[in-house]
C-alpha cells in the first residue's frame, strides 16, 4: 500500500466538470428575527474555498498526484476570486475558459453551532453552446497533448459544462489514448456516459436515473439495479455509494458489497468528490476495482468527520488502509 500511495505522486489527472466557489459564513444564533420567523446569525467568520470539480482537483493534489482542471467560469468578480483561490492552492488554470454570458457558480453555506442552517446558490444550469463546447474540447485535447494524462474524471454537477457531445468525443479520445475514464454523474447526462471505466452514482442518482425504487438494505435489489445500469452503459465497473451502508461494486470480475466504517459524521459535503478522486488514482496506480472501492470508501468516510468541504489527508488515509 505504501508503494501504491507513492505511485500516486507520478500520476496526472484531468478533471472535466463544473467548478464553483464554496463560500462559508460561520456564526452564532442567539435570537429569532422580529421581521420573520427565522434565526438571526451573528457572523464570526467568512471563508471561500474551491468547490465542485475544483474540490476533486484538491483531493487529487492532496493524494500527491497532479490535477488539471478543464472548466468554465464567468467573466465576473467571482471568477476572479476563483482564480485567486486556484493560484493560492498552486493549481494550474490552463484548462479554464472565461465566458461573459455565464456567472461563476457560488454556493454559500451558513453554519451556526457546527450545523448548516441554510444554503444560497448563485448559478446557471444552461448547457454550453456548441461553440463554447468546442472551446472546451480543444482545451481537453491540448492538455492531453501537453501532459501525460493517466485518468480523466467527469465531475458532473448539472451546471451545463458537460454535454452529451462533450462526453461522447472525450470518451472516444480517451479510448484512443488508453486513458482511464471515471464518472461522478448527475441526473441530466446519467445515460450518456457509454463505455467508461468506472461509473460512480449514489443511491439517489441511481433511483432517479433508472426511475425505480431501491432499498439499500436489500442487496438483491441493489444487485439487479446495478447490473441493469452496467448493461445500459457498457461500463466496465459500477461503484454505487450507499452512504452509511457502504458501497456496492459490480464488474466483469463479480460483485461485492463493502460495508461502511463507523464514523462521527459532521458533514457529508464533498465526500463524493473525495471518493471519485481516490478511485481514479487507485485504478490508475494499478489496483483492481474491489481494492479501489475499499480505499475510496474509507476516504469518503474520513472527510465526513469535518465540517465543510475539505480534501483528504493522505497520511491518515494510508494509516487507515494499512489497519484495514
Amino acid at each position: 500500500m505504501t508503494n501504491i500511495f507513492e505511485k500516486f505522486n507520478s500520476l496526472n489527472v484531468l478533471i472535466i466538470g463544473d467548478v464553483m466557489i464554496d463560500s462559508y459564513i460561520w456564526g452564532k444564533v442567539e435570537r429569532i428575527s422580529p421581521e420573520a420567523p427565522v434565526p438571526v446569525v451573528r457572523v464570526t467568520k467568512k471563508e471561500n474555498r474551491l468547490g465542485g470539480a475544483a474540490n476533486v482537483a484538491l483531493n487529487i493534489q492532496a493524494l500527491g498526484a497532479c490535477p488539471y482542471i478543464c472548466a468554465v467560469i464567468g467573466d465576473d468578480s467571482d471568477g476572479e476570486n476563483f482564480l485567486s483561490l486556484l493560484k493560492a492552492q498552486g493549481l494550474s488554470e490552463e484548462g479554464l475558459i472565461k465566458i461573459k454570458t455565464r456567472p461563476t457558480t457560488v454556493k454559500t453555506r451558513i453554519i451556526a453551532h457546527n450545523k448548516q442552517i441554510a444554503r444560497v446558490d448563485a448559478e446557471t444550469e444552461r448547457n454550453l453552446s456548441s461553440s463554447n463546447t468546442l472551446l472546451v474540447l480543444n482545451k481537453i485535447k491540448q492538455i492531453i497533448a501537453d501532459h501525460r494524462i493517466d485518468a480523466i474524471i467527469f465531475e458532473d454537477y448539472d451546471k451545463g459544462l458537460i454535454t452529451e457531445e462533450l462526453i461522447d468525443k472525450t470518451v472516444k479520445l480517451s479510448k484512443e489514448m488508453g486513458i482511464i475514464t471515471v464518472v461522478d454523474p448527475k441526473k441530466r447526462n446519467f445515460h450518456a456516459y457509454k463505455g467508461v471505466q468506472l461509473f460512480k452514482p449514489n443511491l439517489k442518482e441511481l433511483k432517479e436515473g433508472l426511475k425505480i425504487e431501491v432499498d439499500p438494505l436489500n442487496i438483491e435489489q441493489v444487485e439487479q439495479a446495478v447490473n441493469r445500469l452496467k448493461k445500459q452503459l457498457g461500463a466496465k465497473t459500477v461503484m454505487l455509494t450507499l452512504s452509511e451502508h457502504g458501497v456496492y461494486v459490480s464488474s466483469e470480475n463479480g460483485n461485492k458489497h463493502i460495508l461502511a466504517h463507523k464514523r462521527t459524521i459532521a458533514d457529508v459535503s464533498g465526500a463524493g468528490d473525495t471518493v471519485i478522486a481516490t478511485a481514479a488514482l487507485c485504478l490508475a496506480a494499478g489496483l483492481n476495482e474491489f481494492k479501489t472501492a475499499e480505499i475510496a470508501n474509507l476516504a469518503g468516510g474520513l472527510v465526513c468527520e469535518h465540517v465543510g468541504v475539505v480534501p483528504i489527508d493522505k497520511a491518515r488515509l494510508l494509516r487507515e488502509v494499512k489497519d484495514l
